[in-house]
C-alpha cells in the first residue's frame, strides 16, 4: 500500500541484469505504482523497450526527442514527476557518469534533475564492482544522499562466481516500500543540526580553526529531510551544498556566531543533533590589521574559551526536546563521551575517535558508537557518513516511539 500511487522513474541501463527489469516493472505496477522506463542505448542490446512500455503502460524512453516534429521528452519534467528514482541495474559506466554530472543521455538527465530520492541497484562482474574507482564512485553517490542497493553474491555472468549481481527485483520493492514508510517518520517535526568548523579570528587574515569538512552534518540534514522533517542547518565555512528544499541553511563563521544562531533556533525545535566541530579557544582580542612578522608579542597568543553551545542547549532543554551530541576523541574515549553525556543533559551521544582508521575528518566514511541516556551502548561498523547519519536518525526515531 505504501507504493500505490506512487510516480516511479525506472533507469535501465546496460547489462545482462536489465532483464530483472522486466520484473521490477510488473511488480511496482502490480503494487498501485505509475511507472515510467528511461533506459540507456546499451540497455536495448540486453531487453527492448517494447517490453517495458507493455509492462508499464507507458512509454520506454531513450532519446532526448521524439521523431522528427521537434517533440522533446523533457528531462526536467521528468526528474519533477518521480516520488522516487530507480536506476537497477547500474552499469559501472553509468554510475561514472553520475558522478561527473554527465547528462549525455537522457538517463542521466533526468537523474540531475530529479529532486526526488534515488536508489541505485550496482550490476557487474565482481572485479568491476570491487575496483577502488568503482567502489570510490558508489561512495560519493552516497554522500549525496543517493542509496546504493548493495549487490548480490553468487554466479555471475562471467561465468565467475562473487559480489556483484543486481539485488532480486522483490528485495528492490521492500526497500522501495521502507523509503517511502521512512518518508514521514520524522513528520511534524523540526530539528536543529550544526555541521563543519568555526573560524575564530586572529586578524583579517589568519584564523585558528580545524579540519572539518563538514560532511557528517550535511548527510544528518539530508537523512532527518527525507524522513519528513523541516531542519535548520546551522554550518561553518565549507564548499558543500544541500538538496532537499526541506533544509534551510544558516551560513555562520565564528563560534559565537553558531552560538547565538542555535541559541535563537533551538526553543522552537523538537531535536537538535550537533555535530560542527566548534572551536574551543579564541582569541582573546583581535587586530584589525594584518600583523606583521617580527612584531613584538607574536610569540605569545592569549586565548579565552568559546560559548559551550551543547552545554547551553543542555540548559535550556525540556522535556519534550531532544538534544544529541558527538564526542571526536583520541584518548579514554569512552569514559570522556559518557560524561559529556550526562554533564550536558544529552539524549545521547555520538562517539567516533580519531583512532579509528576511515573516521574523522576529510573522510566519507566514519565509524560511531552511540551511548544512550538509558545506558544501552550500540557499536557500528565501519560505514559512508550517509548510512552513519541514517543510524542515527534511527535511534531519534526510537526515542520519538519510546523504544530507545
Amino acid at each position: 500500500m505504501l507504493i500505490k500511487g506512487k510516480h516511479i522513474l525506472l533507469g535501465v541501463t546496460g547489462g545482462i541484469a536489465a532483464y530483472k527489469a522486466a520484473l521490477l516493472v510488473r511488480l511496482l505496477v502490480k503494487a498501485g505504482a505509475e511507472v515510467r522506463v528511461v533506459m540507456t542505448t546499451a540497455a536495448h542490446q540486453f531487453i527492448t523497450p517494447l517490453t517495458l512500455a507493455t509492462l508499464s503502460k507507458n512509454p520506454a524512453l531513450t532519446e532526448f526527442t521524439k521523431g522528427v516534429n521537434g517533440e522533446w521528452n523533457n528531462h526536467v519534467d521528468l526528474g519533477l514527476w518521480g516520488d522516487l528514482m530507480v536506476i537497477a541495474p547500474a552499469s559501472a559506466n553509468s554510475i561514472s557518469k553520475l558522478v561527473e554530472g554527465k547528462s549525455d543521455n537522457l538517463l542521466t538527465a533526468v537523474f540531475l534533475s530529479a529532486r526526488c530520492p534515488v536508489l541505485v541497484a550496482p550490476a557487474m562482474d565482481l572485479d568491476m564492482y570491487s575496483n577502488e574507482a568503482t567502489q570510490s564512485n558508489l561512495m560519493i553517490l552516497q554522500q549525496r544522499g543517493v542509496r546504493v542497493i548493495n549487490p548480490g553474491i553468487g554466479e555471475l555472468a562471467s561465468g565467475l562466481s562473487g559480489e556483484g549481481r543486481m539485488a532480486e527485483p522483490e528485495e528492490i520493492v521492500s526497500i522501495i516500500e521502507t523509503t517511502f514508510a521512512n518518508a514521514n517518520r520524522l513528520s511534524g517535526k523540526k530539528v536543529l543540526v550544526t555541521a563543519g568548523p568555526t573560524y575564530e579570528a586572529i586578524d583579517p587574515v589568519r584564523f585558528i580553526g580545524n579540519h572539518s569538512t563538514g560532511k557528517m552534518g550535511f548527510a544528518l540534514a539530508e537523512v532527518l529531510a527525507d524522513n519528513g522533517a523541516e531542519v535548520v542547518l546551522v554550518t561553518g565555512p565549507v564548499v558543500l551544498k544541500t538538496k532537499n528544499p526541506r533544509i534551510q541553511r544558516t551560513d555562520v563563521v565564528s563560534a559565537q556566531e553558531m552560538a547565538d544562531a542555535c541559541l535563537a533556533i533551538f526553543p522552537s525545535c523538537d531535536a537538535a543533533i550537533l555535530s560542527a566541530a566548534v572551536a574551543d579557544f579564541r582569541p582573546v582580542s583581535t587586530s584589525k590589521s594584518k600583523i606583521k612578522k617580527g612584531t613584538d608579542g607574536m610569540a605569545e597568543l592569549l586565548l579565552e574559551h568559546t560559548t559551550d553551545i551543547l552545554a547551553s542547549l543542555g540548559k535550556i532543554k525540556n522535556k519534550n526536546q531532544t538534544l544529541v551530541g558527538f564526542a571526536l576523541e583520541t584518548e579514554n574515549e569512552i569514559e570522556n563521551a559518557k560524561i559529556k553525556l550526562e554533564k550536558k543533559n544529552l539524549d545521547f551521544i555520538v562517539l567516533n575517535s580519531l583512532q579509528d582508521l576511515g573516521a574523522g575528518f576529510g573522510v566519507d566514511t566514519n565509524k560511531i558508537s552511540i551511548f544512550t541516556k538509558a545506558g544501552k551502548t550500540i557499536n557500528f561498523e565501519l560505514k559512508s557518513k550517509a548510512d552513519v547519519a541514517a543510524d542515527i536518525v534511527n535511534q531519534l526515531v526510537l526515542i520519538y516511539k519510546n523504544e530507545a
